[in-house]
């Protein structure tokens, strides 16, 4: 089982380590004041991208979607369109604050956290020696709780939408990456699945701009030839005119 502490820690018998689960952005893009990270999972709980966001990867004008970790039981009084019901596990990373800047990082992610709407749980780890520790939960009555919409649409929306952290399909492919990386068995059909889904909008756009691309080249052969022909009706009109007038000459 992983260790929730680097062997470097230094804590008294009564001091515990502050310990923080990432299941977003924290897991590739860890704060620069996190001691020591150990991949882990949670049971009872689904990541999904339900949650708007107005000021990192999106705007108020057009809000993207990031993911939020939903118990279990919540989700299934929302999710009616969700295409993986039965999924109940979460894989993440148990962050370990540096006892110097605990303070420091709890005021961070308190202040980020809370004011996009989620809400401070204490959970159960599993992967670590002692799995009791914290995590920001996004709860169904959040103002930015947006629930399940239908993937396809989900999909555009992630595509489309850019905010002041970046593009929110960034944020999906690195995420995406990431959990793939953590350990042999780590899963997310619900991530993996808009994964696929954008690389699949991507190869649509991609295509479509061959395609004019390739629609130029006939374009400018079009333009050549009828400037041919113009310059064809030019010459036979100039010969016509000659011709009549060598003709009105001989006095024909």
């Amino acid at each position: 089982m992983a260790s929730t502490g680097s062997p470097n820690t230094v804590t008294s018998a009564d001091e515990r380590p502050y310990v923080v689960f990432g299941y977003g952005s924290l897991i590739f893009k860890p704060h620069k004041m996190l001691f020591h990270a150990a991949p882990g999972f949670l049971k009872g709980y689904v990541r999904r991208f339900a949650q708007k966001s107005h000021d990192h990867r999106g705007t108020p004008e057009n809000p993207g979607r990031v993911v939020t970790l939903v118990h279990k039981e919540d989700w299934d009084h929302v999710s009616a369109l969700d295409p993986f019901p039965d999924d109940n596990v979460v894989w993440g990373v148990a962050h370990t604050i540096d006892p110097a800047h605990a303070a420091e990082v709890r005021d961070y992610l308190g202040r980020w956290c809370l004011h996009d709407g989620y809400t401070l749980e204490e959970i159960d780890i599993y992967g670590l020696e002692d799995g009791h520790e914290k995590c920001y939960v996004g709860r169904p009555d959040n103002p930015s709780f947006i629930g399940s919409e239908p993937i396809d649409q989900l999909a555009e929306r992630i595509w489309h939408s850019v905010g002041p952290s970046g593009p929110n399909k960034e944020y999906l492919y690195r995420l995406a990456e990431a959990v793939r990386r953590l350990a042999p068995e780590s899963h997310d059909s619900h991530l993996f699945e808009l994964e696929v889904r954008g690389i699949r909008l991507q190869r649509e756009l991609q295509q479509a701009d061959s395609s004019i691309t390739l629609s130029r080249p006939d374009a400018e052969n079009w333009t050549l030839r009828l400037a041919v022909l113009a310059a064809s009706l030019v010459a036979a009109q100039t010969n016509y005119n000659l011709t009549c007038r060598l003709y009105s000459m001989k006095g024909g």
